[in-house]
């Protein structure tokens, strides 16, 4: 792979570690950002939905790597459609259209799970074809469709992460752990659900595998740590890396239900979601199981973290922000 790369979205989560590994690494780092940055990286400040790539920004460039996008907003009762396509599918061809001007040979997408809807398929994998069920997962398939379809780049390549956990200070991750601290989260009952996540490095290094071998071209990849986590045993693990002693109670099933129902009126009524609702309670109990049984096939990734071994930095973090 070339040494010099250009990362969209590089002050994001995944966008900032992904810059440093490639820096460490001897890359040549050209960044896009929406704000200008003071490091030492190339960076350009653009907002991909509003201004156009000056031809410079993909000069000499062999690999981007596009992280730049709307995210899932949990807050929304009503996702905005034409943003979520806006910004993820029409910025994404605003920028292909760029890389292919400029020679650019490898383009790697980083998209999501959520890019499909669910299936029997348990645990879910590339194959699955399900239409997406929000705007923003139908964005990011349209997106994914113009990257592996659009005759850009040479070398296409999408990644669809699961949950991404590390240290932030965003996502759901972290806003458990700190309800947990605070003794506000309720301890749910054991329903033996699967919830598939990945640590941030080794997001990192799928993408890095992704992009050297030439066995990707055209492919997509489901990113996971190899793991099935049910919430009751997140929340265990969360209580032991703050020092909490164990909790044997739970809250009946029955009790979170109407809990729900009433937190889906609450939103009907103000617009915005209340913090606790169906649509919270299926994340908390239900099941999000997918395999990456492909990409270590494939390309040989191996994941380095699971969330029991990484929980206590990630809380050690959380304290000092």
């Amino acid at each position: 792979m070339t040494k010099q790369v250009l990362v969209t979205g590089a002050q994001g989560f995944i966008g900032v570690k992904l810059t440093q590994t490639l820096s460490q690494q001897s890359f040549q780092v050209r960044t896009l950002t929406r704000n200008a940055t003071n490091d030492k990286t190339d960076n350009y400040s653009i907002d991909l939905a509003i201004d156009e790539c000056p031809p410079s920004l993909c000069a000499n460039i062999e690999t981007i790597f596009h992280l730049a996008g709307k995210a899932h907003a949990l807050a929304e009762t009503q996702q905005n459609e034409a943003e979520y396509f806006q910004i993820n599918t029409e910025c994404t061809r605003k920028l292909l259209e760029a890389a292919k001007q400029a020679g650019v040979q490898r383009f790697i997408y980083f998209s999501s799970v959520k890019a499909v809807g669910g299936s029997d398929l348990q645990p879910m994998n590339e194959s699955v074809q399900t239409l997406a069920d929000t705007p923003y997962g139908q964005s990011k398939y349209a997106a994914e469709q113009l990257v592996l379809h659009g005759g850009y780049v040479p070398h296409p390549v999408v990644i669809r992460p699961s949950m991404v956990y590390g240290n932030t200070e965003k996502g759901n991750l972290p806003r458990m752990i700190q309800a947990v601290r605070r003794g506000v989260f309720p301890p749910l009952p054991e329903t033996h659900n699967r919830r598939s996540m990945v640590h941030v490095d080794d997001v990192v290094q799928a993408a890095l595998l992704a992009a050297e071998n030439p066995k990707a071209a055209g492919q997509i990849y489901i990113v996971t740590d190899g793991q099935a986590y049910s919430t009751r045993q997140i929340y265990a693990w969360i209580r032991a890396a703050l020092g909490k002693s164990p909790m044997n109670a739970s809250i009946p099933s029955s009790v979170l239900q109407a809990l729900a129902i009433t937190g889906d009126v609450i939103g009907r009524l103000s617009g915005r979601r209340f913090p606790f609702d169906s649509d919270a309670l299926d994340k908390l109990t239900g099941s999000a199981w997918y395999s990456s049984a492909k990409i270590e096939r494939e390309l040989g990734f191996k994941p380095q973290h699971n969330l029991q071994a990484s929980l206590s930095e990630i809380v050690g973090y959380l304290q000092t922000r």
